[in-house]
């Protein structure tokens, strides 16, 4: 490569060898293990000089050790110039989604003084931007629920003939304007967006040790609360999946209460699946970030 840079880096920290940016060099990982643990290496070889009688030759080379705070490496990145230096924040594939994100986070944080407001509101951003898509998707959904009796009246009719009983189905939802895919895609759409919010909020320094309100104190870590001891009146020991806070609980209600919203399925084991799910992401998504 010519340009850019070469190191190993975690969620929050990085250590990167900067080479002078304008000789080519051929980089190197190496893994090995010692004495029962893993030992990372990262190195870089320029092409060979001669030095000649009497002279000498000058390399500028550069080390970064320390944490990956976006604003520092996009400095670094105009001076010395180091070549795509932003990249070590690690928001990966959706980049060019996550940075835009992330600096209108920082944007309002630096206005109010509090992540966690400036998360909320810039969530509720994303949702005014696709009220539109998801509007039509609820749309639709209150259409295909309205015709929920006709299509079990459809499965009694062609109990042995599922062919015959979905074209009918398609012919129904035709003649009332209803499209089951538009129920779908809306968030197909906004699924890299918030896959991209997720990556800003878990990778970027700037949520360590950074308040929200009550007893959340610290956005980067998980609820330290627990309903089992209960929010730690009461001193128990219990084993760390049984860990579950009181936000973890209000999002497995709040997604509990966005299913009940939805048509409810006509198949029955679908419908068990849609019910466990809430319980099965709350204890999922407990240990994450708050």
């Amino acid at each position: 490569s010519t340009g850019g840079w070469i190191g190993i880096t975690d969620k929050y920290w990085l250590t990167a060898l900067v080479p002078d940016q304008t000789e080519p060099f051929t980089g190197r990982y190496v893994h090995t293990v010692s004495e029962g643990f893993n030992r990372y290496q990262t190195d870089f070889l320029r092409a060979a000089r001669a030095v000649p009688a009497g002279g000498s030759i000058e390399v500028t080379d550069r080390l970064f050790a320390g944490p990956k705070v976006v604003e520092l490496l996009d400095a670094y990145e105009k001076d010395p110039g180091i070549e795509r230096f932003d990249l070590a924040a690690a928001f990966r594939w959706l980049f060019f989604l996550a940075k835009p994100l992330f600096l209108l986070l920082v944007f309002i944080n630096d206005a109010i003084g509090n992540f966690g407001i400036a998360i909320l509101l810039v969530t509720v951003m994303i949702k005014i931007v696709f009220f539109p898509l998801a509007n039509k998707s609820y749309r639709s959904m209150a259409a295909i629920k309205k015709l929920s009796p006709e299509v079990a009246k459809l499965k009694e009719r062609y109990p042995n003939d599922k062919m015959k009983m979905n074209q009918e189905m398609m012919a129904l939802y035709k003649t009332e304007g209803a499209n089951p895919m538009m129920g779908c895609l809306p968030m197909l759409l906004q699924i890299p967006v918030f896959f991209a919010l997720y990556e800003v909020l878990f990778v970027t320094i700037e949520m360590r040790h950074a308040p929200f309100f009550g007893w959340i104190d610290d956005l980067s870590a998980r609820d330290p609360s627990n309903v089992f001891n209960p929010f730690g009146i009461i001193p128990l020991e219990y084993p760390d999946f049984l860990h579950i806070g009181l936000w973890p609980l209000l999002m497995g209600f709040s997604m509990w209460l966005q299913f009940r919203l939805n048509p409810q399925p006509q198949d029955s084991i679908q419908a068990k699946i849609f019910m466990i799910m809430p319980i099965f992401f709350t204890f999922i998504l407990a240990p994450f970030p708050a």
